[in-house]
């Protein structure tokens, strides 16, 4: 008899284990697994988190390079739809080096020929795009920000870049605030000090694409960008330093418009230097954060997503140098323009451009910026 009570006992306990695991498992709408995203680089530990709301919406991120991983929200029947580009493994992130999702430092964009001058004292960074620093070169991206959750709905992350650190000058402190809020928004704040002056310029990488399928073209997503200029580009993708107006041209974007309506017209220099879309407009809200700046929709989900933020810029880019090399979320390769980035900014190249917004930080200032990814639907 106490044989059979013990061999019950034992297969209660394994089932209670084999139970749990699997709820830890499939504790995320989008069916990521935590354990996919545990492991440790440069000695400090990487994990999954979890943001959800009384809305059922769910956001996870890692704190592998800041990174918005999945973003589930309902589109007009209510089906959940997984919004975001990404990967199922913190390894797929590790050996693929990209900038899904991630958080962008310590400057979003470009910095023509890897020169910069601060404070008198002109410094070389590495050249990673074209003969410009894109994107901070190895950036916050490939970093392990400290974490913590607060909430169910509130993830912190820290990260102190050094002084020297690809190149920038000062010990540059920053945090990252990632609130889920009830209304289907991802409210992110950025907050950066530095203890000697340096230059910041911090964003977002997200990849969207508002079908829930990053087997579609996001050629059908409709835009409007409220913006009457942009900084145009050359050859290369960096800024001539001039601002044009968007009146006449394939950058109008003020009226809702496909994306795919003129983005492959090459005859015009700008979508031909970019392949497409891959440049920063001057926005119109005038860094007030209660103005929409930017609106996708996409008419088959009815899925709408409003960008707001207290940034002069925002970078639009079209997927146009994805080309199926990167096989991401369940086993699907992204291609060619299967998603739009919209990053909020200070404007390319803007330390080498004085009479552009600056991006000086100096100590015993405080850096901010904010965005806000909104997430609504039209039945």
């Amino acid at each position: 008899m106490r044989k059979i009570f013990s061999f019950i006992l034992g297969l209660t306990v394994l089932m209670a284990c084999t139970n749990t695991s699997q709820q830890e498992e499939s504790e995320t709408l989008s069916g990521l697994k935590k354990s996919n995203f545990e492991t440790e680089v440069d000695g400090k530990q990487t994990h999954l988190f979890v943001l959800k709301n009384a809305s059922g919406m769910e956001v996870c991120i890692t704190n592998y390079g800041g990174r918005i991983v999945s973003v589930m929200v309902p589109d007009k029947e209510g089906t959940m739809q997984d919004v975001v580009l990404g990967f199922d493994s913190v390894d797929d992130y590790i050996n693929n080096p990209n900038n899904l999702g991630a958080t962008i430092g310590r400057y979003g964009n470009r910095i023509a020929h890897g020169k910069l001058t601060v404070d008198g004292v002109e410094y070389d960074l590495p050249k990673n795009n074209n003969g410009h620093t894109l994107h901070g070169g190895n950036g916050f991206d490939g970093k392990v920000f400290d974490a913590v959750q607060t909430n169910d709905q509130t993830l912190e992350l820290t990260y102190l870049s050094k002084d020297g650190e690809e190149g920038f000058p000062g010990n540059l402190t920053t945090k990252v605030t990632m609130t889920l809020t009830d209304d289907n928004a991802i409210d992110i704040n950025y907050d950066a000090t530095t203890d000697k002056e340096t230059v910041v310029n911090l964003t977002n990488h997200s990849y969207f694409n508002l079908s829930g399928n990053p087997e579609n073209t996001i050629l059908n997503h409709v835009l409007t960008v409220r913006a009457d200029s942009f900084t145009p580009i050359d050859s290369t993708v960096m800024t001539t330093g001039e601002i044009s107006s968007v009146e006449g041209t394939d950058m109008d974007f003020r009226t809702p418009t496909l994306v795919g309506e003129r983005i492959d017209n090459y005859e015009y220099d700008q979508l031909k230097h970019g392949g497409g879309y891959d440049h920063n407009w001057i926005l119109n809200n005038g860094g007030d954060v209660s103005q929409s700046a930017a609106t996708v929709y996409y008419p088959e989900t009815g899925i709408v997503l409003d960008v707001y933020t207290n940034e002069p810029g925002m970078q639009v880019y079209t997927g146009n140098f994805l080309d199926g090399s990167l096989i991401g979320k369940k086993g699907v390769p992204y291609n060619k323009r299967t998603a739009i980035c919209l990053e909020t900014q200070k404007y390319p190249d803007a330390p080498n451009k004085p009479d552009w917004p600056s991006t000086s930080l100096k100590p015993g200032e405080e850096y901010n910026s904010r965005c806000i990814y909104k997430f609504s639907v039209r039945k």
